[in-house]
Order: C-alpha cells, then sequence, then structure tokens
C-alpha cells in the first residue's frame, strides 16, 4: 500500500473530509506532528503522498519555531522532484515560500464560510468540484503566485486561493477539506483570534459550519479524489 505523510500542526486541523478520498485512492495515512515528530527531507522525499496542512503560526517564523525550517526545506526537495504534493493554508504557504514566492500578511484577515472565485484553469480541473460553494476560510497571511504556477482560485480579499504547479502539487488557501464535524474544536482552539477579529462571532461561525459543512466537505472530497486520480 502507498503511503501518505501528513504534516499536522495543531490536532483539530486534521484531514477531516479528505481522509476518505486518501485512503479509497490506496494510501495509508501517517500523521507526523509538528515540532514532535522529526522529518528530514529524505523522509518527506520517500512518501507517495505528502500532505501539509493549517495552523495559526506564520510560514516564516523560524526564530519561534525552528521546525519550519525543515518543513520548506522538505518541500523545496520534493517540489523539486515533481513529487505528490497537498498544501492547506498555512501548508500552501509554506509551499508557496518553498518555491521562492513571498509570503506575507494580508490587507485582512478572512474567517468565515463563503465561496472563492475560480480562474479558468480552475473551472476546468479538479476545483470545478467547489464552484460556487461555500468554503472555510481561515487565514491573515498570504502568498504570491509561485513561479511556474497556475492561479486556479481567488477572494476579493485574497488574489491567490489555489494554485497547482504542473500535475503534482496543488496548494489551498483556503480550507476544502472543513467539513463541520468537530469544529467546535476550531473555536475552542482559535478563540482569541475570534475576539479579537472584527465580525468573526463564534455562533455564527457555529451556525454556519453546521449549514454549509456537510456540502463543503461532499465538494472538497470530489476535487480531491479527481486530483489524486490525477496522479496515477
Amino acid at each position: 500500500m502507498r503511503e501518505a505523510v501528513v504534516i499536522r500542526h495543531v490536532a483539530f486541523e486534521d484531514l477531516a473530509a479528505f481522509a476518505d478520498p486518501i485512503e479509497q485512492a490506496g494510501y495509508a495515512i501517517r500523521y507526523r506532528d509538528a515540532g514532535i515528530d522529526d522529518l528530514t527531507p529524505e523522509q518527506a522525499g520517500g512518501a507517495d503522498l505528502l500532505v501539509v496542512l493549517g495552523g495559526p503560526i506564520s510560514a516564516d517564523q523560524d526564530d519561534l519555531y525552528p521546525f519550519l525550517r525543515a518543513e520548506r526545506e522538505a518541500l523545496r526537495v520534493r517540489l523539486a522532484a515533481g513529487a505528490p504534493t497537498l498544501g492547506i493554508c498555512l501548508g500552501a504557504q509554506l509551499m508557496a515560500a518553498a518555491l521562492g514566492a513571498r509570503v506575507a500578511p494580508g490587507p485582512g484577515k478572512e474567517i468565515g464560510w463563503a465561496p472563492v472565485a475560480l480562474t479558468d484553469r480552475g473551472r476546468a480541473g479538479p476545483l470545478r468540484h467547489l464552484d460556487h460553494v461555500p468554503v472555510l476560510h481561515w487565514h491573515g497571511d498570504a502568498f504570491d503566485l509561485p513561479p511556474g504556477a497556475e492561479r486556479l482560485a481567488a477572494t476579493p480579499l485574497c488574489p491567490n486561493q489555489a494554485f497547482a504547479l504542473g500535475r503534482h502539487a496543488l496548494g489551498f488557501q483556503f480550507h476544502p477539506e472543513a467539513d463541520g464535524q468537530g469544529f467546535e474544536r476550531w473555536l475552542i482552539g482559535h478563540a482569541v483570534e475570534i475576539a479579537a477579529t472584527p465580525g468573526a462571532s463564534v455562533p455564527a461561525l457555529r451556525a454556519d459550519a453546521r449549514r454549509l459543512g456537510p456540502g463543503a466537505a461532499e465538494a472538497g472530497r470530489r476535487c480531491l479524489a479527481e486530483w489524486l486520480g490525477g496522479l496515477t
């Protein structure tokens, strides 16, 4: 069986709805917890699929979180080799940084459920399943489009919401894996950020997760299944 190595930065930001299509594509999932489990470029390079998940830190905070340096290096080596790689939120930012793109605070935070606008390239590929579907956004930082990458989606506040690098690499600034299940953990884990963000509301986020999460999860599963199918 093939192996999917999944780098997790906080316990409640896991694969969620993406676990099923990864397993159905024939991968055994193995989580590696950032800052706890070692991850060398050789280990990352040996995985059949590498997934880097989100987290409430910035991609360049090496002084505070030295493990980020190793993650970026592992991504640099893997992406240069054309190995299948998926990044979500912080994971996509680390991918962008590994490819030489700028990652910095955006013009404002996006927290909540809203659709993304797909580019022509986005509508022509797996992201077509997400067209007009409200998905979860939870970020303050943003990345420039990496050299050689194709822009797939945008929002008014964040022009680079998803990118593809060839057929082997896919990065999402938003959270297409979020399914609303276990969302209470997000509300608890990000309580300070929610309280400090104008317009963000725990009751509203909770209600939207219950109402929109199932549809977003189904669209996310279809999107990922199609992308994984294109790797073989």
